[in-house]
C-alpha cells in the first residue's frame, strides 16, 4: 500500500488553486475547505463575511515518491503573488490570504527551507503564512471541483499559468527554471 502525505495550500480563492495543483504528476487527490477557523464547521457565507478567521484552502494529498514537498511549494509560488497580504487578484479579505499549512514537522522544515531560497527572487517580503495546521473543515459539496464543472468560472490564476499546469508532468528542472 502506498504511503501518501498531505499538505494544505491557501492561494486566495480555493477554486483556482484546486484546479491548478491537481494537474501535476504525483498529486493523488484534492478537496477544498477552510483552514485554521476560530469556529467549528464554518460555512462559505460565514468565511466570506470574515466571521471565522479561516482561509480558503485546498487539502492536497500527494505521493512523495512522485513529487516532493519542495516541488509542490515551487509550483504553488508560481500560481500566487506571495508578497500580497490578504489578497490574490480581485479577491480581497483575510479569507484570501496565502498560506502553507502542514501536519508533519519534517514537511514544515522543508517548506521553510524552500521558501527561504525563493524569497531572494522577490523585491517585497514574502507574506505567505507558513505554520502547522490548526484545523481543516471540508467545504460544502456544492463548492467542490467548481472549475471542473464551470470552465471559465471565477479564478485568480492567470490562463498562462493554468496552461502550464495542464501541459506539464512536473519535471523538477522545469519547475526551477519557471520560478
Amino acid at each position: 500500500m502506498k504511503s501518501y502525505k498531505t499538505i494544505y495550500l491557501a492561494g486566495g480563492s480555493f477554486w483556482g488553486t484546486q484546479q491548478y495543483i491537481r494537474n501535476f504528476n504525483g498529486i493523488v487527490s484534492t478537496c477544498i475547505g477552510y483552514a485554521n477557523s476560530r469556529i467549528a464547521s464554518p460555512r462559505y457565507r460565514e468565511v466570506c463575511q470574515g466571521k471565522t478567521g479561516a482561509a480558503e484552502c485546498v487539502r492536497v494529498d500527494y505521493d512523495p515518491a512522485r513529487i516532493s514537498i519542495d516541488e509542490i511549494v515551487r509550483l504553488f509560488f508560481m500560481s500566487i503573488n506571495p508578497t500580497s497580504v490578504n489578497r490574490q487578484g480581485s479577491d480581497i479579505g483575510p479569507q484570501y490570504r496565502t498560506g502553507i499549512y502542514f501536519t508533519d514537522s519534517d514537511d514544515g522544515n522543508a517548506i521553510f527551507s524552500t521558501v527561504a531560497v525563493l524569497e531572494d527572487s522577490y523585491d517585497a517580503p514574502i507574506a505567505v503564512e507558513i505554520m502547522p495546521l490548526k484545523n481543516f473543515y471540508r467545504a460544502e459539496k456544492s463548492l467542490q471541483n467548481y472549475l471542473e464543472r464551470a470552465p471559465g468560472g471565477h479564478c485568480t490564476i492567470s490562463q498562462r499559468i493554468m496552461d502550464f499546469a495542464r501541459g506539464n508532468s512536473c519535471g523538477y528542472g522545469i519547475i526551477q527554471s519557471a520560478v
